[in-house]
């Protein structure tokens, strides 16, 4: 990968900080393209696509949670670049999930229980936007915003060793999602601190309840899967599939304990304080300058880290 120092001399740059100026994109990938054969989308690691699909099949569904909750908690908020910023987070997470529950669909051919999970979670976060009050909203949407966050710092900073070699449209998908949950993630943060000051204990609760949350869902789905990979034929490879599932969400865990000191915030995280994530750089600067970020095969991507020229481009 080339350094994000080597990328300065490109017509357009993102801005320094991933969380300053937060746009929408509404990007619309192909995911008709996804068949049944695609869905463990990483030749790399086909176990990190199982873990990473697991994971997703929920996410809409709480994406969807989280515009209804910034959206009621949106008339409550005095500072102006705050207000902006949950509009960009409403708009950007409205793209994540209209995208992700037609990848759910993609999955639905493969897996017998993928559409029943599916479902099952759209009714979960609907009754609890309807019964949820503002501060439980707000606090769970902080919660799990703190995982997504940290997952797409986990992720793209682990691109070679789980996802280099991949489907084209589920990598562009996985990557650009990744990209806006970082640049948004000090957000639903940032609004329970506005909000409810000086609740620390609550927002440490949240923090707790939705990693619960998380976990449950991805491992029922994650053991589905596996199942129907056929990855399960016994104790022994049953207790490994577990350790795999665990052990990703574990990585999600020990990243986190920043989050639980008073002092934490978003912007100062070890992952986005002390180097951004060259991808993450690179995809902005490449979409900027009007890239092609809806499939990302080898070549694409080596011209979106600048190490290829436009002519290996077109001839891939």
């Amino acid at each position: 990968m080339t350094s994000v120092v080597a990328l300065a001399n490109n017509r357009e740059m993102p801005s320094a900080h991933p969380m300053d100026d937060i746009p929408v994109r509404r990007l619309k990938f192909s995911v008709e393209d996804i068949g049944p054969g695609d869905v463990l989308w990483s030749r790399t690691d086909p176990r990190f696509s199982a873990f990473l699909n697991g994971l997703g099949l929920h996410v809409p569904h709480f994406e969807r949670y989280l515009c209804r909750a910034l959206a009621k908690a949106r008339p409550h908020i005095t500072d102006a670049r705050l207000g902006a910023d949950v509009d960009a987070i409403i708009g950007q997470e409205a793209q994540h999930a209209k995208t992700f529950l037609k990848v759910n669909r993609a999955l639905a051919a493969r897996y017998p229980k993928a559409e029943s999970f599916d479902t099952a979670a759209g009714e979960d976060f609907r009754r609890r936007a309807e019964v949820d009050d503002l501060r439980r909203a707000v606090g769970f949407t902080a919660g799990y915003e703190t995982f997504t966050f940290l997952a797409g710092l986990i992720i793209l900073d682990n691109h070679d060793r789980w996802f280099a070699d991949a489907h084209p449209v589920m990598k562009a998908i996985w990557v650009w999602h990744q990209v806006e949950e970082v640049e948004h993630g000090a957000v639903a943060f940032e609004v329970w601190q506005h909000l409810y000051p000086g609740q620390e204990a609550y927002r440490r609760r949240m923090i707790v309840e939705a990693l619960v949350h998380i976990a449950a869902e991805t491992a029922r789905a994650y053991w589905h899967m596996a199942r129907v990979e056929g990855w399960i034929r016994g104790p022994l490879t049953a207790v490994r599939e577990v350790g795999y599932c665990f052990g990703m969400l574990g990585r999600l865990l020990w990243r986190a304990l920043p989050v639980f000191r008073k002092s934490y915030h978003p912007r100062r995280h070890p992952l986005v304080n002390h180097a951004q994530n060259p991808i993450q750089v690179a995809w902005r600067r490449y979409f900027l300058n009007e890239g092609d970020v809806l499939k990302l095969d080898h070549a694409r991507m080596a011209r979106m880290m600048g190490i290829a020229d436009e002519a290996s481009v077109h001839a891939a």
